[in-house]
């Protein structure tokens, strides 16, 4: 199907009314708006209503809750059961507002006075109720995606607010911590450390909460069962510009390196005396695992080993460990020596520098942490080391996913409205430093909602990938892009001389846009509403001038679409007599 022009709204009403004359009243309020489109259908009972509803859907249901064969919350109860997707908003009379307010806690949208419906009032609130059920299902279906992702992590992740308390945790979480998300809600962090770990530890966060850096730690898990696991915690800030929102924490379950570590410390029984054994348990283990001689040369690897440096166990028996096991510093790519000849020369275990990375055989990398110690003789003499190492690639990889997401849109790749309040703060310190201006341009597209509707949501998704692409080709590329939500998008211009350097980007969006989208062999047209607010003539805040924007943004829907609006006092005025 071609779409050549703008989808023409029509929402589809059914009125479920007893008395003729409210009926009458009703359908001609709606059948003379200009701006939307409303198909109303009238049935004077709830029978009648129930049956149409199981025949053909409906948009807008308007019910009144005194019909002769149903009152009351029943009534809405079985409209609700037979429409779950359909607005229902509750017609009532100003004695039975008692009643309806019951109704909204049974699941009705919104109601209104019978008495006080007029041609202007009542598109208008049928017009936002929709909207407002529109973004609610778009922040919805975003919250399901991110879950499921988060979900699909083999990481655990856990999220706390700004004081501190859980407001998300993942599928894997629940793994390792033996908790529940009903048990996670609303607790501490701490909640699933083991009692012999938790001072340590809080104490440790307590430093870097301070210094505002990110926090690592290897703690136990008490699980309910009695169990413990042992984790690697990896815990950042997440910032809105000098605001802080919360926490996030990568919880990685590290109970068979741990095990590894223990077999490595009695190594010098097994060694000795359980030699088969201990090769079994470390051919199994998920860390990768070297032995060296006093010399420093290779005298065990295990397969875990053998996959991350490329040398099978034949060929790298008897090479000085360097050969085999090269590790890098991130940064200057220099070698770095051997850890395992640091534990030989200390007689004692030692770590890694953070940041390290393995060179393969075939010269590829990848990010490993990992600790040596010695291997001591049936003398108590220090024999030769043992190196156990792990490959942290995926873990960096998904903190660094986690970081973005948490600061982009998930569909569009654009800034979302956390970080924009971040550069917008920035901006406006940049501007007063340089006796600049700063532009706010809030955007709707008109009529969005249609395309989904007619369309689906698949190509509804293209086509706002498509915005996104075009809003990017009339700005600077110092100048920020957000998707709000839904079918909202925000222009941040920074640095500009006059009020007039935004209407000219204004002029260019609207230009712009009356070429059509291209998607899936439809040709789509859409318009913007725009609205401009500027600091700091509009506000000395970031709030502030969001705030105006919006205003002004509805101001020009209200003026008929497809144009720009600049805020003055006056929007604020009309904002406070609706």
């Amino acid at each position: 199907m071609n779409a050549n022009v703008l989808i023409d709204p029509l929402t589809r009403v059914l009125l479920i009314e007893n008395d003729p004359v409210e009926a009458t009243l009703i359908q001609g309020l709606l059948a003379g708006n200009d701006s939307n489109r409303f198909d109303v259908e009238w049935v004077p009972d709830l029978s009648c209503g129930l049956d149409r509803l199981s025949n053909k859907t409906a948009d807008i249901v308007l019910l009144d809750l005194a019909l002769p064969d149903g009152k009351g919350v029943a009534a809405l109860d079985q409209v609700s059961k037979a429409a779950p997707d359909a607005l229902i908003l509750v017609l009532s009379a100003k004695k039975n507002e008692a009643l309806a307010q019951q109704a909204l806690q049974h699941g009705a949208h919104d109601y209104f006075n019978k008495d006080h419906v007029d041609a202007h009032w009542l598109p208008r609130v049928l017009r936002y109720a929709l909207e407002r059920k529109v973004a609610q299902s778009a922040l919805l279906e975003s919250e399901t995606r991110f879950r499921a992702m988060s979900d699909a992590s083999p990481l655990g992740i856990f999220v706390s607010d700004a004081e501190a308390n859980c407001i998300y945790t993942n599928a894997a979480y629940h793994k390792i911590s033996g908790l529940t998300l009903e048990q996670t809600l609303g607790t501490k962090w701490s909640t699933a450390i083991h009692p012999e770990d938790r001072q340590r530890v809080l104490a440790e966060w307590g430093i870097a909460a301070r210094q505002r850096a990110p926090f690592k730690s290897e703690v136990r898990f008490l699980r309910g069962d009695g169990s413990v696991v042992w984790t690697r915690l990896n815990s950042a800030a997440m910032d809105a510009g000098r605001m802080l929102m919360g926490h996030v924490q990568i919880v990685e379950d590290i109970t068979s390196r741990k095990s590894a570590e223990l077999i490595l410390h009695g190594a010098e029984e097994a060694l000795f005396e359980e030699k088969e054994r201990a090769q079994v348990t470390l051919n199994s283990i998920g860390d990768a695992v070297v032995s060296t001689n006093l010399e420093g040369l290779i005298t065990y690897l295990n397969p875990v080993a053998e996959k991350m440096t490329g040398w099978p166990h034949e060929d790298a028996l008897g090479r000085p460990l360097e050969d085999v096991l090269r590790i890098v510093d991130g940064k200057t790519k220099e070698i770095i020596e051997s850890p395992a000849q640091h534990a030989i020369n200390d007689n004692g275990t030692v770590k890694l520098a953070k940041n390290c990375f393995l060179v393969h055989r075939d010269g590829s990398e990848s990010a490993i942490e990992d600790s040596a110690a010695p291997i001591h003789n049936r003398d108590g003499q220090v024999a030769g080391a043992v190196i156990v190492f792990h490959d942290v690639t995926e873990a960096k990889a998904m903190a660094l996913k986690m970081a973005e997401l948490a600061q982009h849109d998930f569909l569009t790749g654009l800034p979302n409205r956390l970080l924009l309040v971040e550069r917008l703060s920035q901006a406006m310190g940049q501007a007063d430093r340089h006796n600049k201006k700063v532009a706010l341009l809030f955007l709707d597209l008109d009529y969005f909602k249609h395309v989904n509707d007619s369309l689906g949501h698949g190509v509804g998704d293209l086509l706002l990938q498509s915005v996104a692409t075009r809003l990017g080709t009339c700005v600077r590329a110092t100048d920020t892009v957000c998707r709000q939500g839904g079918d909202e998008f925000v222009l941040l211009l920074s640095e500009i001389e006059m009020q007039n350097d935004a209407i000219q980007v204004a002029e260019k969006l609207l230009a712009a846009f009356e070429l059509p989208h291209q998607i899936e062999g439809n040709e789509l047209y859409l318009t913007l509403s725009i609205g401009i607010s500027i600091y700091p003539d509009n506000g000395t805040d970031a709030n502030a001038v969001m705030q105006k924007a919006d205003i002004a943004m509805y101001h020009a829907k209200d003026v008929g679409r497809n144009n720009y609006q600049c805020f003055t006092a006056a929007m604020s005025l009309a904002e406070r007599t609706h």
